[in-house]
């Protein structure tokens, strides 16, 4: 289908003038107010070899109810684990941190990522990263961040006694950043999931991770500081648990536990800056459950949008380009796509969608997650300093 019948010319439209600030959302401009800087917890490019453990991992800590210990572990062979165990088991005094330690720490897994990447420079080259993730079932599913191992050759997961093996990846969720892997192992101590939406502020918190990529199964302790936190990061906004327990990178993918031992979030990001300590950030383990279904069966999260372009924030040399502080702009196409068809291109710079100005990729992502696979928006682009229209039918996201 040609351009001209897909993508009309605004009608004597000059040059847009430049997206003042006051056009952004409330909710968006408040997002800004905060200023905060999130950084991912991967570790990137370090070189550790896999395998690396801490010299004394043995599980000998004796917990005083051993009978209701071995029972937990023994009834841990769901893939969505099970609610509330300890409640149902009568216990309601909360652990102390070394009692969540032992019953928590075999859960969770250190990851290890190599990528191999070309540069036109110098030609091919690979690179390494950690991270962190749980296990939730006794057959080798385990889940992590989807940031941690995107783009990786090989995935590595080690267990806490100190074995290791290689992981399939089954699926993955950009929008919840979470992954699915598998390995062939029998025999695992799967976590126990809580109820997320249970927690309170204050809440004790316990973070059991891979920090730096070398220091697996570090545990550190704190509070739940906030519930429902709306945090902007990596072209994309979710609503996060807030802990001010120690994280670091290399945490990401691991798990966040309850006073009773029960995983209640999966550890995703942390803010970072000279001034900023104690602000970490975990996904509700509940929104996690929602599409572990979907994950196992189809590999992907059926009824996301996919939009089948590659979207950009517009700074360095493409707000120098246009003119513009802020914006989107279009670095890729998918050949094939509705988005192709409407006569996207690459170079495009998105202006507005359904008549709302943009200004970011997550703000993009907001507005688009307001609709459903086959409706149709307008799409507003800048191109060689003229204004365009088109008509956009959105798809679903295949896996492919």
């Amino acid at each position: 289908m040609d351009l001209d019948e897909t993508m009309q010319p605004e009608i004597e439209s000059p040059v847009e003038k430049k997206i003042q600030a006051d056009s952004l959302a409330p909710k968006l401009k408040k997002q800004l107010a905060l200023l905060i800087s999130l950084s991912i917890l991967t570790t990137g490019a370090l070189g550790f070899g896999t395998g690396y453990y801490l010299s004394d991992r043995q599980h000998d800590l004796k917990l005083p109810n051993l009978t209701l210990v071995e029972s937990l572990q023994n009834d841990r062979n769901s893939i969505i684990g099970t609610t509330n165990f300890l409640e149902q088991e009568g216990l309601t005094t909360p652990l102390s941190i070394s009692q969540i330690s032992a019953l928590t720490a075999d859960s969770v897994v250190e990851i290890q990522t190599e990528r191999t990447l070309n540069d036109w420079r110098i030609g091919q080259y690979t690179t390494t990263g950690a991270g962190s993730g749980v296990i939730i079932s006794a057959d080798g599913y385990i889940i992590t961040n989807q940031h941690v191992i995107d783009g990786a050759n090989t995935i590595i997961v080690g267990l806490r006694n100190g074995e290791s093996y290689p992981a399939v990846l089954i699926g993955s969720d950009h929008k919840t950043d979470i992954a699915l892997l598998k390995i062939e192992e029998t025999e695992l101590t799967p976590a126990v999931f809580g109820d997320s939406s249970k927690m309170v502020v204050g809440e004790t918190a316990v973070v059991i991770g891979n920090p730096l990529g070398q220091l697996g199964g570090t545990v550190t302790d704190g509070i739940i500081s906030a519930l429902d936190r709306e945090i902007a990061f990596d072209g994309k906004t979710m609503n996060l648990l807030q802990t001010n327990a120690a994280i670091n990178p290399g945490n990401s993918g691991g798990g966040i536990f309850n006073a009773y031992g029960e995983l209640i979030g999966v550890v995703v990001a942390k803010s970072s800056g000279s001034d900023v300590e104690g602000l970490g950030f975990a996904i509700p383990i509940n929104d996690v459950k929602d599409i572990l279904e979907d994950l196992m069966t189809y590999g992907y999260v059926e009824g996301r949008i996919d939009l089948k372009m590659t979207l950009q924030d517009v700074t360095g040399v493409y707000s120098y380009f246009y003119g513009y502080s802020q914006g989107v702009y279009i670095a890729s196409v998918e050949e094939g796509s509705n988005a192709a068809r409407t006569g996207f291109k690459v170079g495009d710079y998105i202006t507005a969608i359904d008549g709302t100005a943009i200004s970011s990729v997550s703000q993009v992502n907001a507005l688009i997650d307001q609709y459903q696979v086959g409706d149709t928006v307008k799409i507003k682009i800048l191109r060689n300093n003229r204004s365009y229209t088109g008509n956009l039918i959105l798809e679903g996201y295949s896996g492919e």
